[in-house]
């Protein structure tokens, strides 16, 4: 197939979301095999290909139509947008679906002796950032002025240095900043990875296997939080039992042969089920509850 038929897809080509955003597409169904310092790999059973690249380059080759489609962080994703706006470019990106990994905040952090009372406590300082089209609109946003110092790297080790009064970084765990005598003390953005499409009008062959795509990334998104509960629980039992299970839809109610009233009972939950969840179950008259794995699932 030629580049009017294959979608190519760009990713992080080392990073936190790396090995996320290429599990996401394993997921999907997509093989392919990556060797070492390789930049582009071609699907073996579909028609798509990875391009790794580095995280700043993806809005851009998006935008431009390089790549049909890219796996990148929010965060970026507004730096590049709000600096093409600065331009007096138009941002024509089109996010797709915001997906659950990736997930890591913005955040203004101080050094642990800085008197922090509140937002008025930055005005006038010098805060270091790799992000300073946000942090601008921030400031904007909260009527506060301060110097906007724009590194590319090193952000928390720029107050020991006297180069800024405090800094503006994505933070995680927050050990980062633990580590280098720094405290969080508000957020200035909240970031998870974005499919993101060019704004290219796509042929049909490749619209279809987007929307294909699509799907297969909901029900992978669906699986990551899924569990299928099967257990056995008198029927005068059943709607206390169907309060107790967790974001599930209407369960499947079947009769059991020669137990009288019991019935089986199976549930997809796609919340989070708990040891206390089984216990509170079970006080409810169920048994022989089973909680399995769900690997695939469409909507």
């Amino acid at each position: 197939m030629d580049r009017q038929q294959r979608l190519r897809i760009a990713v992080q080509k080392s990073g936190r979301l790396t090995d996320e955003s290429l599990d996401l597409l394993h997921r999907c169904g997509l093989k392919f095999s990556r060797g070492k310092d390789q930049l582009m790999c071609y699907g073996e059973n579909m028609p798509l290909d990875v391009l790794f690249v580095r995280d700043d380059d993806i809005p851009d080759l998006v935008q431009e139509d390089v790549c049909d489609l890219g796996l990148v962080g929010l965060n970026v994703l507004e730096e590049k947008r709000l600096a093409m706006l600065a331009r007096g470019t138009t941002p024509r990106i089109e996010i797709l679906q915001k997906l659950d990994f990736g997930r890591c905040r913005l955040s203004l952090a101080v050094p642990q002796e800085f008197v922090f009372e509140g937002l008025p406590s930055i005005a006038g300082k010098r805060i270091a950032t790799t992000y300073p089209h946000v942090l601008a609109r921030f400031l904007r946003e909260n009527a506060i002025t301060a110097e906007i110092v724009t590194l590319s790297g090193a952000v928390e080790i720029a107050p020991r240095l006297g180069r800024a009064d405090l800094i503006c970084d994505l933070v995680s765990t927050g050990s980062t900043l633990t580590a280098n005598h720094l405290r969080e003390v508000a957020v200035v953005l909240e970031s998870q990875v974005c499919l993101v499409r060019t704004p290219v009008a796509l042929p049909d062959v490749k619209a279809d296997w987007v929307r294909r795509l699509l799907v297969r990334v909901d029900g992978v998104q669906q699986v990551r939080e899924s569990k299928y509960i099967m257990l056995h629980a008198p029927r005068s039992a059943l709607p206390q039992i169907a309060k107790l299970l967790p974001g599930s839809e209407s369960p499947t109610v079947i009769p059991l042969d020669g137990t009288g009233d019991k019935v089986a009972v199976h549930a997809v939950c796609r919340e989070t089920v708990f040891w206390e969840t089984l216990e509170s179950l079970k006080a409810a008259g169920a048994s022989a509850v089973l909680v399995l794995p769900v690997e695939k699932m469409l909507a």
